[in-house]
Order: structure tokens, then C-alpha cells, then sequence
């Protein structure tokens, strides 16, 4: 279990494919305080278990089916990366309730400089938009955010064309500290990034789902 909060960036150290696995080598700093085998760090947002460690770099095991739906199958050497041990019983819990494991892949469309804070447009697919609501929470790229507006991109005006109509969107505004201190300052437009919709509204799903069938 994580909060969304961002400890420190991590360095993409090396890349190593062993079959359909992909071990990652990140260069960090705090997260090596305390780290041991079998510890859980959710890196851009994805829980992913410490198999080695020295003391300046850790590594992961990405498998598979974690590829397929996450974007570390496009992680470079040298990428920043996001890193947030897992929560502590006694910890505050400052962002929202994030469990490291992605829904999706989201792409940003455009990006306002608005002086003093930046508006981010992500595309995503409808089946997940709809788990998305104006000043609800997101986790993108293992940050806890809060979601502006959510509609359908047909709204938008000045989108390229190479954007699918058939798609909706979302934005949330990044504030300096936060642009700082994570890798999103790092984003471009076609970046591919980590979504993980809240949990709480999966299970009211599920819930309403099992409640009419009753």
C-alpha cells in the first residue's frame, strides 16, 4: 500500500531482458536507507519487490503481464523515475490510498504552462474515465493527484490529429513543488504514463453491479 506521495527521482542505472522479464537497475539515494530484500517500491507508480540492492542502487524484476499493461516497457537508461516505499501503519496518509497496481496507460496530449503551475491533458479510454470525477483522486505515474476536469476529447479544441476523437480526457494541475520533486517535469506531449484510478470507485462498481442483480 502507498499515498501517492513521491520520496525522491531515481536514475534508470541499466536494463537487462532475461525472457519475457525485464530486470531494472535504479540509482537512488532515501529508498536505500532501510531497503531489503523482498521489499515492495513502487516505482512510476508500479508495486515491484527488491531483488538486489548496493549501496547506491536497487534493482526490480518487471514480469510480463506487468509490461503489457504499464509503461516501463518504455523506460530508457537514464529515465527518472518516480520512488515511493510502502506505507507504514503510523504514517500520515497525505495523498490517497494507491496500491501500486496500474489500470492502464495514458498519454499526454498537451501541456499549459500557466506561470506558477502547469496543466497536464492525459487521453484515456472511456472504460476508465468512467471511474474518474472532477476533484477526485488519481495516481499518475505513482503520484497522487487530484483530477480538474474529465470529458470527452471532442471537447477539446487545438488537439492533433493524431489523437483518436474516439477517446476521452482528463487534466490536473501540477503545482511547482511537486513538478520539482517528480519526474513530471520530464513529460512531452506523447509521453506514455502509469494510471491507477482510485480504488474506492472499483468496489462502489462492483458493489452497484452485485446490488441490482439482488
Amino acid at each position: 500500500m502507498f499515498t501517492g506521495l513521491i520520496e525522491e527521482t531515481g536514475l534508470v542505472n541499466f536494463l537487462e531482458y532475461s525472457d519475457t522479464n525485464l530486470k531494472i537497475s535504479i540509482k537512488a539515494g532515501l529508498i536505500l536507507e532501510d531497503i531489503k530484500l523482498g521489499d515492495s517500491i513502487a516505482v512510476n507508480g508500479v508495486c515491484l519487490t527488491v531483488t538486489e540492492f548496493n549501496s547506491n542502487s536497487f534493482s526490480v524484476t518487471a514480469v510480463k503481464e506487468t509490461l503489457e499493461v504499464t509503461a516501463l516497457k518504455y523506460l530508457r537508461n537514464d529515465d527518472l523515475v518516480n520512488l515511493e516505499r510502502c506505507l507504514r501503519i503510523q504514517d500520515r496518509l497525505g495523498g490517497h490510498i494507491v496500491q501500486g497496481h496500474v489500470d492502464t496507460v495514458a498519454q499526454c496530449i498537451k501541456i499549459f504552462d500557466q506561470v506558477g503551475s502547469y496543466d497536464l491533458y492525459f487521453s484515456i479510454e472511456p472504460k476508465f474515465s468512467k471511474y474518474l470525477i472532477n476533484k477526485g483522486s488519481i495516481c499518475i505515474s505513482g503520484i497522487s493527484l487530484t483530477v480538474v476536469k474529465v470529458g470527452s476529447i471532442k471537447e477539446l479544441q487545438d488537439i492533433s490529429e493524431n489523437v483518436l476523437k474516439d477517446l476521452d480526457y482528463f487534466y490536473v494541475t501540477i503545482i511547482p513543488v511537486t513538478w520539482d520533486k517528480t519526474n513530471l517535469s520530464q513529460i512531452k506531449e506523447g509521453t506514455k504514463v502509469n494510471i491507477e484510478v482510485d480504488v474506492l470507485a472499483k468496489y462502489l462498481e462492483r458493489f452497484m453491479a452485485v446490488s441490482s442483480l439482488k
